[in-house]
């Protein structure tokens, strides 16, 4: 767990409230959406599920937008993930379901899941902070993901001791780097059946550099010092959500940096966003154009499909995807999603 002092939460009230003003007083996004001409923003069709499996984690990230800890409790039950299993056989064009957190492993029913979704024609990624594979009854865990040919990414915000401790606690880096070996061995990484990705998060209030650049570092570093393969890093900006939002305010720079991404748009970014392609999933079944609109409970802008158990994809395909100041942080620089940068 981390050891890094995190400021006082903020309600989700308080965090909006925030959000609202620094629009009223800069610039809008829904004004630059307006501007490019991406408004309203439509789903594309639905590929991805991302299904949160809970909220409890190992670590205590300062970047953490899920405010995820040892201390939630939030699990998602095993009657949401059946229904998850229904919506995505009555719906062939999920290609792919990506199972974040918290720690997803923490999830009593996470073996049963990914035994479950290995039965289907689809792609299997988990999000995973390294750590947890390292500790008690997980450490079996790295053998039966490979087992089931799931993918697998991993947050490494740098290649460096110092500066991922900072950002993630003191031990952190290690047990990260002995994770990666132990995966490497096998295979993971190094096959094409089994991808493994790292994830770079900013150490502060500033947007992610070139993606294929820090790639090459990345994988130019850890392959000297530690002998480490890994197949695509992914660059994900911090957005003004949760932990991070609180620093920002803390610090008096939440409408700087808002700012900041504001004056880095990219309109191309702006029309390839994740929500017009992927659904996310809450703990508890409800559903959000976004895992950042989830944490902020802003859920899909529709009547009767707000929650997995009265799913209609007729209805969902329709709406209008749901923006605050937040959003600036996919659409600054070369964009940022869960799969990385857009452009």
């Amino acid at each position: 767990m981390s050891n890094i002092t995190l400021p006082k939460r903020l309600s989700v009230r308080a965090q909006i409230d925030l959000l609202n003003q620094s629009a009223s007083t800069g610039t809008s996004f829904v004004a630059k959406m307006k501007d490019c001409d991406a408004f309203p923003l439509k789903p594309k069709g639905l590929e991805i599920m991302q299904i949160n499996v809970g909220y409890m984690c190992n670590m205590e990230c300062t970047h953490c937008h899920v405010d995820s800890s040892p201390r939630r409790k939030e699990i998602t039950p095993k009657n949401i993930l059946e229904k998850c299993l229904e919506v995505i056989d009555a719906n062939p064009t999920i290609k792919t379901v990506d199972l974040t957190g918290g720690a997803p492993e923490m999830n009593p029913d996470f073996k049963w899941l990914i035994e479950e979704l290995a039965k289907r024609n689809l792609e299997t990624i988990i999000r995973s902070n390294l750590t947890i594979l390292v500790e008690g009854k997980f450490k079996t865990y790295p053998a039966f993901l490979a087992k089931h040919k799931v993918t697998i990414i991993s947050s490494l915000p740098c290649y460096t001791e110092e500066n991922t401790d900072a950002q993630r606690g003191d031990g952190t880096f290690n047990r990260s780097i002995q994770a990666l070996k132990i995966l490497n061995g096998l295979g993971y990484g190094r096959q094409d059946d089994l991808p493994l990705h790292l994830v770079y998060n900013p150490g502060g209030a500033f947007i992610a550099p070139s993606q294929a650049k820090l790639e090459d570092d990345y994988k130019r570093e850890l392959g000297k010092r530690f002998d480490i393969d890994f197949h695509n890093l992914y660059t994900i900006t911090n957005l003004p959500v949760s932990r991070f939002l609180e620093y920002l305010e803390g610090e008096g720079k939440l409408n700087e940096y808002i700012e900041v991404l504001a004056n880095s748009f990219n309109p191309f970014a702006a029309k390839e966003v994740m929500c017009t392609n992927t659904l996310s999933v809450d703990w508890n079944g409800n559903l959000f154009d976004c895992d950042f609109n989830q944490i902020l409970k802003m859920p899909v802008a529709v009547k009767n499909s707000r929650n997995i158990m009265d799913f209609n994809a007729e209805e969902l395909a329709s709406r209008d995807i749901v923006f605050n100041q937040h959003c600036f942080g996919c659409t600054a620089g070369e964009g940022s999603s869960c799969q990385g940068s857009l452009t």
